[in-house]
């Protein structure tokens, strides 16, 4: 439910349904600690990443330091598990402060987050390709371009939403045909999740 009002473009029913599916988390902290509070913290910042793709940035904040929060809450957590709740902590950060175009903080909060990716060791080879995604996505609001195609094409090229930033990115270069090639990937998305609710809202737009 939580992602079919994703795709209907609704951060706050969205949000509405994550919570449900956190308070069901929140009755097995007792018997399965440390999934439990892991998976508090996804939801919480599943919902966010659908908050902030909708422009909705003060919710999108108070989910992303909600899910950060319930992350680190997880009993005995190791270093490494702690590392990445910090790295998607910086992540949501700079992401939010380059939608505010706010770019020293922006950048502050890219380096914090190379920082943390740094203290990874066993997750770091799966988080590395959200690096790319973060900086180029940074560069994008922040206008800057040719900094974006250098950055996403090291990112997922699968993912409907890199697609998505690459096809805008393209078209403010006036390079049209680029462009149209990757809406079309994009709006073939058939997942049922953030990144292929923001290209179905985004390809029907185009």
């Amino acid at each position: 439910m939580a992602m079919s009002w994703a795709f209907e473009g609704d951060c706050k029913k969205t949000a509405e349904y994550e919570r449900q599916v956190m308070d069901y988390w929140a009755t097995h902290e007792k018997e399965e600690p440390a999934n439990a509070f892991y998976q508090q913290g996804e939801m919480a910042n599943e919902a966010a990443r659908v908050c902030i793709d909708l422009g909705d940035l003060d919710t999108a904040a108070l989910l992303y330091r909600t899910g950060y929060e319930r992350g680190l809450k997880e009993p005995g957590i190791s270093s490494e598990r702690k590392a990445l709740w910090e790295f998607r902590w910086e992540h949501a950060q700079a992401r939010l402060a380059a939608r505010r175009a706010e770019k020293e903080e922006a950048e502050k909060h890219v380096a914090s987050a190379k920082a943390a990716l740094a203290k990874m060791t066993q997750l770091r080879t799966q988080q590395e390709v959200f690096l790319p995604y973060l900086t180029g996505y940074v560069a994008f609001y922040l206008g800057d371009y040719a900094q974006v195609l250098t950055d996403l094409e090291k990112a997922n090229q699968n993912d409907p939403f890199i697609q998505c930033l690459l096809a805008e990115t393209n078209a403010k270069l006036v390079n049209l045909e680029r462009s149209h090639e990757l809406s079309a990937k994009a709006a073939a998305a058939r997942a049922h999740n953030p990144p292929a609710a923001y290209a179905h809202r985004a390809a029907l737009k185009r």
